[in-house]
């Protein structure tokens, strides 16, 4: 079976609507283990600024989150591949964990951030000012966008694509995905069959960790959501 059939037959299996039923137990077969890493803090992190294709580095605090974050991935071990959003401020992530581990990144450009178009780098307050009904909107509709940006539903079908390439080409494996807050967001929304307003009811902290089982039969189970707790100190 080659990769890309592997992969069509992933996206075919996420997507069904009609997958096995969900599940009380514990499974026993092998998942496909996704850790879904968001990148650590920049400037814009702590000014609350949308941040969406702009390519700011990590700060000095976001560095030390990377640092300490690699350092939990790499506990977690076997992991298999590191895979990033191009953004440098997820790259900086990445290469962090990929250090640890010994590994190389994978960029996938599917995992950007969100383009927010005229609202990058404004704070909510800022934006309400000038935009109003379409912010109001964006709030309340999938369908809506920033003026000159991407809607959550955009967001969301390449973030189907990029999970099913990604369990398609590490069937059964433990990998780290480097990426932001609204693909991730969107990817732990849609494995817990969650509906869109879930996506304002939950907070990812910068450089947290979710992780996400994803099984052959097209069933999902969410492990973690924004473990921000990681060792100070390497473990012995």
């Amino acid at each position: 079976m080659g990769l890309g059939t592997l992969s069509s037959m992933v996206a075919e299996s996420i997507d069904r609507s009609t997958a096995e039923p969900p599940r009380w137990f514990p499974a026993t077969e092998t998942a496909t283990r996704v850790l879904l890493v968001r990148h650590g803090s920049t400037v814009h992190s702590h000014e609350g600024r949308f941040s969406g294709r702009n390519d700011l580095p990590l700060d000095s605090h976001g560095r030390g989150q990377a640092r300490m974050l690699a350092r939990h991935v790499a506990g977690l071990a076997p992991v298999a591949a590191v895979i990033s959003s191009p953004l440098r401020r997820a790259r900086e992530t990445a290469q962090a964990i990929a250090e640890q581990i010994g590994a190389e990144i994978e960029i996938h450009d599917d995992l950007v951030e969100a383009e927010f178009g005229e609202w990058e780098g404004l704070t909510i307050s800022e934006t309400h000012l000038k935009w109003a009904e379409q912010l109001a909107a964006w709030l309340v509709s999938a369908t809506a966008a920033p003026p000159s940006g991407e809607s959550f539903v955009d967001v969301e079908v390449r973030s189907r694509r990029a999970i099913a390439e990604i369990v398609g080409a590490h069937r059964h494996q433990r990998v780290a995905v480097v990426s932001h807050v609204t693909p991730i967001k969107t990817l732990l929304r849609i494995a817990l069959g969650a509906p869109q307003e879930t996506m304002f009811r939950f907070h990812l902290d910068t450089a947290s960790l979710s992780v996400v089982d994803y099984y052959d039969d097209g069933t999902t189970s969410v492990r973690t959501i924004n473990n921000s707790e990681h060792p100070s100190e390497s473990p012995d």
